[in-house]
């Protein structure tokens, strides 16, 4: 028996590092080759990875929601015949067969079914440090208000971990952190036995609380929304539109070619919408660099959608929607959002997008306040439609359908009068709906 170690694969397109969000196995199981090993995130895609030869796992090469570089050792099995293992323990240059076997994407929501399974990271294997391994635990003293003292990095690799510094014993100078005392604290299932601790009770859970990691695509979501927030600054326009003659028009349409065609909701015709406005005014339709300080517009448009799924908010894109009638359109916003509820979209189908519509629903609320897909520039919320009574223009009273128009720009490259006007275009489109159809 020899050991086989094998390394994070490139999986191309420049990526440098990759989250780890699940094992598929676990120390002492048998595998066979092809088999997968782990899935990994690479911004919104989760790739399988396969094992190129048939053994027995020994140890893995990291734990759940750790980010980990390509080339890092992803685990070790135990082969028959010869390993690719020097004797000091490093893995052989293996060819790229080997080191980068074929990878199946599929988008995060796929993965994030499996990590509840995987949660519990598995423990360092016995070739880790072996005195930081063989210390004892004891629960560190230490006021309630005292910051641990670490370096930034294993500060970023407690982070990974998910694990709370203020618990972690220090071996080095003044109570330093090492990261050998981090190995040996997660080693150890990261927490030290009850007797041996002594913390302030503000830090431990109750019974009814649940310590969640945030990781996978949740860990993505959070990035980017941390990073729209505050990189862009924000601002936002609401507009009231009567969509009464609209929501007519929707179920005469609906009524007459159901049989036929898809099911057209609003949505197809505010993205109509959308693409007429954009003709008017460009810069809504563009994504800005934040390093290089271009800003790209766009003739086509690449919309985006955004979507709720089990492992949470994805944007699957409808490209060159300026091509599409509403019915196309209502299709393709279909197909989009079932692929990215099965986890089912490419990665292709989920980046790209040059404006977003964001939509609640019959939750849509009376006003949003929509964060912008980074890096657009612009993002169109919809709200719920209500029926209020209202004055026509013979001073009677009659009902109306109405609905709130919620968008954000960014005010960098975005002035507050042409969001104003786009929005305004926006709403005369809408309330006129037979101007959807002229060209």
């Amino acid at each position: 028996m020899a050991a086989y170690v094998i390394k994070m694969p490139d999986i191309g397109e420049g990526i440098a590092e990759v989250e780890l969000v699940a094992w598929r196995v676990q120390p002492g199981e048998a595998v066979a080759e092809d088999q997968i090993l782990a899935d990994v995130m690479t911004d919104k895609a989760t790739v399988e990875i396969p094992s190129p030869v048939a053994g027995t796992v020994v140890s893995h090469g990291g734990t759940v929601g750790q980010v980990m570089a390509v080339g890092a050792e992803l685990i070790r099995l135990e082969v028959e015949g010869a390993g690719n293992v020097r004797s000091g323990g490093d893995a052989a240059p293996v060819q790229r067969s080997e080191a980068a076997p074929a990878v199946a994407p599929a988008i995060a929501a796929t993965a994030a079914a499996r990590v509840d399974s995987a949660q519990a990271a598995a423990p360092k294997s016995a070739a880790g440090p072996a005195s930081a391994a063989a210390r004892p635990l004891v629960a560190p003293r230490r006021a309630a208000d005292e910051k641990p003292i670490a370096s930034p990095a294993v500060r970023r690799r407690a982070w990974d971990l998910g694990i709370e510094l203020q618990f972690v014993p220090g071996t080095g100078p003044a109570g330093r952190i090492t990261q050998d005392d981090l190995e040996a604290f997660a080693a150890s299932g990261g927490a030290a036995s009850a007797a041996g601790r002594e913390v302030d009770s503000r830090y431990a859970l109750r019974l009814d609380e649940q310590a969640v990691p945030v990781i996978g695509l949740r860990r993505k979501i959070a990035q980017k929304m941390q990073q729209a927030k505050r990189q862009i600054p924000h601002f936002t326009y609401v507009e009231e539109v009567d969509v009464t003659e609209l929501e007519a028009l929707r179920q005469r349409l609906n009524a007459e070619h159901a049989a036929r065609r898809a099911k057209l909701t609003l949505l197809p015709f505010l993205a109509r919408a959308v693409v007429i406005a954009v003709r008017e005014f460009p810069q809504v339709n563009a994504r800005f660099d934040d390093e290089a300080q271009v800003l790209t517009r766009y003739g086509a448009v690449h919309l985006g959608m955004a979507t709720q799924t089990e492992a949470g908010l994805l944007v699957p894109v409808i490209r060159h929607a300026e091509t599409l009638d509403p019915w196309a359109c209502a299709g393709e916003i279909a197909r989009l959002a079932d692929a990215a509820r099965k986890g089912k979209a490419s990665r292709e189908e989920l980046g790209g997008s040059t404006i977003t519509i964001t939509s609640l629903g019959a939750l849509g609320g009376i006003v949003t306040t929509p964060v912008i897909n980074h890096p657009e520039v612009g993002i169109v919320g919809v709200n719920r439609m209500v029926e209020r009574p209202m004055f026509d223009r013979d001073g009677r009273v009659v009902p109306r359908l109405l609905m709130n128009l919620s968008a954000s720009f960014d005010h960098r490259v975005v002035d507050g009068m042409d969001a104003a006007l786009f929005v305004q275009r926006l709403r005369a489109l809408l309330e006129t709906p037979a101007t959807l159809f002229i060209e």
